[in-house]
């Protein structure tokens, strides 16, 4: 009964949100992009944006100084251009003047005013404050000295001040952490800014029935236009069911009732795709189906330090045990049948493809060569794997079958491994303590440059400062890393990362098992949509005609 109300209840307000949006515009059909996040969301406040189905949210109601394009290059948002000192430390930003925040009861009369420079001071000083614990805080805190890094020179001008260079720092300046917020609204609400998003994004808050519907409108004073003139977005609102079962979701796409669709889960992957990764014929014709590079890199980590108790006495230690394990793995045939071939085999190194800069033929990963396997095995002094201890492999629930894939193909190399399932959560807990020897992992770009993947692999980013969660350290990689820093030509700092690459597959801390692929599903009258090896989902080019 209860569930009947809200249901009801939401009717209505969809109904007096539409009626408002209809009588605020021209267009006599409104159109409503339905899409469904199989995540529930925590927040729709910028600061805490971890998450993906958050990164698209907060993409439709927030903007930043800077956007990405679906090539992944850097491009004006509210900041219409930027100088950067010849030192590399100093940012400077000026802003467009027709940039306003969306309408709210708190702002005067309930009318968005102008976004200037020290609303921009106010959202960065925001992200390392520690009383608001952003989850964002990373983005600036081990590159700035405090709030006084952020400057106001004046209304339009806005300025950053880094303790050292920074080369990829425009391209993280794209997150949508670093998206600006109003100060009169924020500190009205605290932390319930959560479920009362204002923004200067394309679309603006209207609905949230937690674990339920979410429901943005069109915000007509939207700056942005297209190439002809017309003002964005096209449509007139989105909406945003929760559930949480991929292949009930599946079905609501397939009888009409969603217009988006991310993802195909492997439990009824074959129905939809052939082993080639085509639509099966059951499906040919039904819908649009999108796929191309996204900046995911599956893997397996193996702790390497020596100094950690776990490891001393674990054979992972040797190299050539690591190398063995890399060679040891077809992954062109994981990718065939456990992915339908949506993925692209890990021959080269941990930056995937489709990230600026990646080059097939410069990083030397691993290929599948069984023999060169079992050949390091016996150099390792464990012929055809005899006497060597067997090896826990830990993993989540949602990838059993794709480790169980990998157990058999060691096995038949003569190394043997003992499976431990646990849950996510639990899982990313003990891999950010250094518990692990041998784990499952993934990692999606916060920004696209490549740096956000070697970083992984800085020594000065050992557990606890930071992501390296193998435990690796090699003098010239942070030498490498430390030279890119510096380094303002995109082609140059691409060349060192690839060294770095290079220096890592060498190493062997990692197993780089596939790059995945975006998959993405839309209805065949959905055009205008973004095609980005980010997946970011970006609405305001999307037109919905007639079905």
């Amino acid at each position: 009964m209860n569930k009947l109300i809200g249901r009801l209840c939401f009717l209505f307000l969809l109904c007096v949100a539409f009626t408002a949006c209809k009588q605020a515009g021209t267009n006599q059909h409104q159109t409503v992009f339905n899409i469904n996040l199989d995540e529930g969301l925590t927040s729709l406040d910028p600061a805490f944006c971890r998450n993906h189905n958050t990164i698209w949210m907060d993409n439709q109601i927030y903007n930043g100084l800077v956007q990405i394009n679906d090539s992944l290059k850097t491009s004006p948002c509210i900041a219409k251009s930027w100088e950067i000192s010849a030192d590399g430390t100093t940012y400077t930003f000026h802003l467009r003047n027709d940039v306003s925040f969306q309408n709210e009861a708190h702002f005067k009369n309930g009318i968005g005013r102008k976004v200037i420079a020290s609303d921009f001071v106010y959202s960065f000083s925001r992200l390392i404050d520690p009383k608001v614990a952003s989850s964002g805080s990373w983005i600036f805190s081990d590159k700035v000295v405090g709030k006084q890094a952020f400057e106001a020179v004046n209304d339009s001008t806005f300025r950053i001040t880094l303790k050292q260079p920074f080369a990829p720092f425009i391209s993280m300046l794209t997150a949508q952490y670093c998206s600006v917020v109003p100060h009169e609204v924020v500190d009205f609400y605290g932390k319930d800014f959560r479920s009362h998003p204002v923004g200067t994004g394309p679309f603006k808050f209207k609905y949230w029935k937690e674990g339920e519907v979410m429901v943005l409108l069109k915000n007509e004073k939207y700056w942005e236009k297209d190439s002809t003139g017309h003002a964005l977005p096209y449509l007139d609102a989105m909406r945003a069911t929760f559930i949480d079962d991929k292949q009930t979701s599946f079905m609501e796409f397939i009888k009409k009732n969603l217009d988006f669709f991310n993802d195909i889960d492997g439990s009824y992957r074959d129905d939809i795709l052939t082993k080639s990764g085509h639509i099966t014929q059951k499906y040919k014709g039904r819908f649009v189906l999108q796929t191309g590079p996204y900046l995911n890199t599956m893997y397996l980590g193996i702790l390497v330090d020596t100094n950690i108790a776990i490891v001393k006495n674990s054979p992972l230690r040797m190299l050539k045990i690591r190398q063995a394990i890399n060679y040891a793995i077809d992954k062109q045939k994981l990718i065939k049948y456990l992915r339908n071939s949506l993925g692209t085999p890990g021959y080269q190194g941990f930056v995937p493809a489709g990230m600026p800069g990646f080059r097939e033929a410069d990083v030397k990963g691993y290929s599948y060569n069984p023999v060169k396997s079992r050949r390091l095995l016996a150099e390792a002094g464990y012929p055809d794997g005899k006497n060597m201890p067997t090896i826990t492999l830990t993993t989540t629930v949602a990838y059993h079958n794709l480790i169980e894939y990998v157990q058999s193909e060691l096995e038949r190399a003569g190394i043997k491994t003992k499976i431990e399932v646990t849950q996510g959560a639990s899982l990313r807990e003990m891999v950010a303590k250094n518990g692990i020897n041998f784990f499952y992992g993934s990692w999606i770009a916060d920004y696209p440059d490549g740096e956000n993947y070697l970083s992984l692999f800085y020594s000065k980013n050992k557990i606890p400062f930071g992501p390296n969660y193998t435990g690796f350290s090699n003098a010239e990689f942070d030498k490498l890393f430390e030279q890119a820093y510096h380094v303002k030509s995109d082609e140059e700092r691409y060349t060192l990362y690839r060294k770095m690459d290079n220096i890592i597959m060498s190493n062997a801390p990692v197993v780089v098992l596939y790059y995945d692929k975006r998959v993405n599903l839309y209805q065949n009258n959905i055009s205008g949509y973004s095609l980005n090896a980010q997946n970011l989902l970006t609405l305001k080019r999307v037109r919905k005609s007639e079905p």
